[in-house]
């Protein structure tokens, strides 16, 4: 088959379409629960498989096409556009979905028998078919109507269990965010849109005429800030983050993990089609601004992660940190740019690419994982777990490849992109400002930070979730998940190891994008040494081999294992040492909070923390009182801040302007007598 004869852009724009099908069967299907969940996940992955097969081919062939639909407003009709660019995030997304589409299969199925799912099955579909069009769209009316499509039918997933309060606030939370965000986007892109024709007329919104027009610095720099407010507000950076671990970790277990997966990598998206596609030439400051806010998102969301001990939040939290792992390198590229640094640029770039791919699988997994123990404990509370490797151990080797990957550790998909951005850091030439030769250093040195106290978290999760007996009160039943939800954790896992042990195909594959935006590529250093050898900028200074980091560990477990297993009575079980008590119990286990201690008594100032600890009275000594109650609560000292206070200003207006709304008739009559007098006067 000859695939130059398929066009991509109209590929895509056909599956994407395909996702009405599963909303129009759900609607006039009867009541076969299990025949409606299968034809519907089944469309969702075939499209969804379709759809990232024609952004691979987009990208592979260099391609970029050009549509006009024939819909839209009558002087505005749709522009659709896949470039290298969109093409890369459109397989971002369409991979993931493939993905959480079979497992939802399962999970789905799983739900109590008699809670309606045709709303969550509806707006499953509306929300992965919006962010396709997101990443197509090519003007301004086509990308905010699917922009708010993506809001709309993600806030109704949230609210899917709309019983709970907690569900409630959140996705109410999350709409005002989200069109907070939208306001902002729209101004950026009526700033753009007026000055491309002068303010004349509406011809400037497709996002082709604005990339014909170099934009004056002013008018750039109050596109680039709306525009990059807009889109952080969605990407939930550090201080936009609020709504996100509150709606991520309500929300059901396979949305979960699309919008953390590819919901935030949308607005990603958004920010680099701006900056680097539509504006092109701005200053260093820019990035810096970027860049700092990248770090702070970083080192803040692995440190709120930390405390955290309900599963989905802690996870919720670290996409936090790995939004500003991608901004920093996002940041640093701006920099390296405004410079005229274009080879460092394109470095920066490609480590800010590879981490948007390697979080969206490995988060992806991570909250698959985390939707298979609530799936079968009923539980998000991690201090009520624990012993889960005996009875899940297919869900907790696969959830292993995630809490490995997104440590950063060798030799899976997290260590590449960060150690690239490292190599972004260390390799940066002598940079002629004051404030850059601050930041860069201090940069690469929060970065490590971040990747330490990442794996700290993430020993936390897995040996206490795993690990251990359980914690809970009352033991559950608990059994493995089913086949398709295994085979949607596994792929995710495949892909984690494939893009750790092959990075330099991957980045071949890839440079193309950096190729069309700066006019630079890696391939002709990356690849120096064949496919074996990453080696980034400079083959003298830096280099990492994935496949003979992979080789290397396999040797060394083989052998061990069988050092290990070959002779019998290598290896003796005895009891684990309890410290002299007689017999170990649940409470004698280190929890969440326990292990989070240290990292809170360090960074503690940091938080708003209420920590109380009773004591019911003493038996005999006061070393051994009846019995003791540990309070615990911690809260996000930006809600306090700044969220805080607009609340209690609203509030305080709204009670204000209540006051007026007396219900009598005539206090109505002078409000409207006042009105008109006022109105005569002003003409």
């Amino acid at each position: 088959m000859d695939l130059t004869l398929i066009s991509p852009v109209k590929l895509a724009i056909s599956s994407a379409t395909a996702f009405i099908l599963p909303v129009l069967f759900v609607i006039v299907s009867g009541k076969n629960r299990t025949l409606m969940i299968y034809i519907a996940f089944c469309v969702s992955a075939l499209a969804s498989l379709v759809t990232s097969f024609a952004g691979v081919l987009s990208v592979t062939e260099g391609l970029t096409e050009q549509l006009v639909l024939p819909i839209g407003l009558p002087a505005l009709p749709f522009h659709v556009r896949l470039d290298q660019l969109s093409g890369y995030f459109l397989c971002i997304v369409g991979l993931l979905s493939f993905y959480v589409s079979i497992y939802s299969i399962g999970y789905v199925r799983g739900f109590a028998s008699g809670k309606p799912i045709k709303r969550l099955i509806v707006f499953y579909n509306l929300f992965i078919a919006a962010m396709f069009m997101v990443v197509l769209a090519d003007d301004a009316l086509f990308f905010l109507i699917s922009w708010e499509v993506m809001a709309g039918a993600s806030y109704f997933l949230v609210m899917f269990e709309d019983g709970h309060s907690e569900n409630r606030r959140a996705a109410y939370l999350y709409m005002v965010m989200a069109h907070v965000g939208a306001v902002l986007i729209l101004l950026a892109f009526g700033v753009l849109a007026g000055v491309t024709t002068g303010f004349e007329n509406f011809t400037g919104y497709t996002f082709d005429a604005m990339r014909a027009v170099d934009f004056p610095v002013r008018w750039a720099t109050a596109a680039f800030l709306l525009s990059f407010a807009g889109f952080a507000a969605k990407a939930g950076v550090i201080p936009f983050h609020v709504w996100l671990p509150e709606a991520h970790p309500v929300a059901p277990s396979n949305v979960s993990a699309l919008m953390s997966g590819v919901m935030l990598k949308v607005a990603i998206y958004g920010i680099i089609r701006i900056t680097f596609d539509i504006i092109r030439v701005y200053p260093w400051w820019w990035g810096a601004l970027v860049l700092i806010l990248g770090l702070v998102s970083a080192v803040m969301g692995v440190l709120y992660a930390l405390m955290q001990h309900d599963l989905k939040k802690l996870l919720a939290y670290h996409s936090v940190e790995n939004i500003g792992i991608i901004l920093i390198g996002i940041g640093l590229s701006m920099i390296f740019t405004s410079l005229h640094l274009p080879k460092m640029a394109a470095l920066a770039l490609i480590a800010a690419l590879y981490h948007t791919i390697n979080h969206a699988m490995f988060k992806g997994l991570l909250f698959m994982g985390a939707g298979a123990i609530v799936h079968a404990t009923h539980e998000r509370n991690m201090d009520e777990m624990g012993g889960l490797i005996r009875f899940m151990p297919w869900t907790s080797v696969l959830f292993l490849v995630g809490c490995i990957s997104i440590s950063a550790l060798p030799p899976f998909n997290g260590f590449v992109s960060e150690w690239l951005t490292f190599q972004a850091f260390l390799l940066s030439p002598s940079i002629p400002n004051q404030l850059m030769k601050l930041l860069i250093p201090l940069g690469a040195s929060l970065l490590a930070l971040t990747g330490a106290l990442a794996a700290a978290c993430f020993v936390k999760v897995f040996g206490v979730t795993f690990l251990g007996n359980w914690r809970g009160h009352n033991q559950p039943k608990v059994t493995e998940v089913g086949w398709t939800m295994r085979i949607g954790m596994a792929f995710a896992a495949l892909t984690c190891l494939c893009l750790g042990i092959m990075p330099t195909i991957m980045i071949n594959w890839m440079d193309v994008i950096t190729e069309r935006l700066f006019g630079a590529a890696l391939t002709t250093t990356s690849g120096v040494y064949g496919w074996m050898w990453l080696t980034p900028v400079d083959p003298d200074r830096a280099s990492y081999s994935g496949p003979l980091v992979f080789i290397g560990i396999v040797v060394v477990c083989a052998v061990t294992y069988l050092l290990l297993h070959v002779h019998s009575g290598k290896i003796r079980r005895v009891p684990v040492w309890d410290c002299g008590f007689q017999k170990l119990n649940q409470k004698m286990q280190y929890n969440a909070i326990s292990f989070s201690m240290p990292i809170r008594r360090i960074f503690g100032y940091m938080f708003d923390i209420k920590e109380q600890i009773s004591l019911s009275p003493q038996q005999r000594h006061p070393a051994f009182p009846l019995k003791s109650n540990y309070y615990l609560r911690i809260r996000d000292r930006f809600w306090g801040w700044i969220y805080k206070p607009i609340v209690d200003i609203v509030f305080l207006l709204s009670r204000k302007t209540g006051t007026l709304q007396h219900g009598r008739i005539h206090l109505y009559l002078i409000y409207s007598f006042v009105t008109i007098i006022f109105l005569l006067a002003l003409l």
